[in-house]
């Protein structure tokens, strides 16, 4: 799926994906661009987001990296399952684009 020309990665996370998830964020405040999961998830199970790496544009690989969420193989960034940045050279998050839910299992772009 493409919005305003760019990747977007809609993941079904697992239950054990939304736990890690949720874990992770005692330590938000602390990263390098601080949020919560449920910041930037409008429904746990769904995470929908920019598939492109903050750092330099490339496309990050899913169920990869120290995290388990995304890994750019360009520069080493690494991202959890909620998209946010945990090492690496990227300066922000995974963006999240605007969105909402038609239904259980429709989302609406922009």
């Amino acid at each position: 799926v493409k919005w305003r020309e760019k990747p977007v990665f809609i993941r079904k996370r697992t239950p054990d994906q939304i736990t890690s998830a949720k874990k992770d964020d005692i330590v938000a405040p602390s990263m390098r661009e601080p949020a919560t999961d449920a910041e930037r998830c409008k429904r746990p199970e769904w995470l929908i987001c920019i598939g492109v790496c903050t750092h330099l544009g490339c496309i990050p690989q899913p169920d990869a990296g120290n995290y388990g969420g995304y890994f750019c193989p360009c520069h080493g960034s690494h991202y959890d399952y909620a998209g946010r940045i945990r090492q690496g050279p990227a300066p922000k998050n995974l963006e999240v684009p605007p969105h909402s839910f038609l239904d259980e299992n429709t989302v609406k772009l922009g």
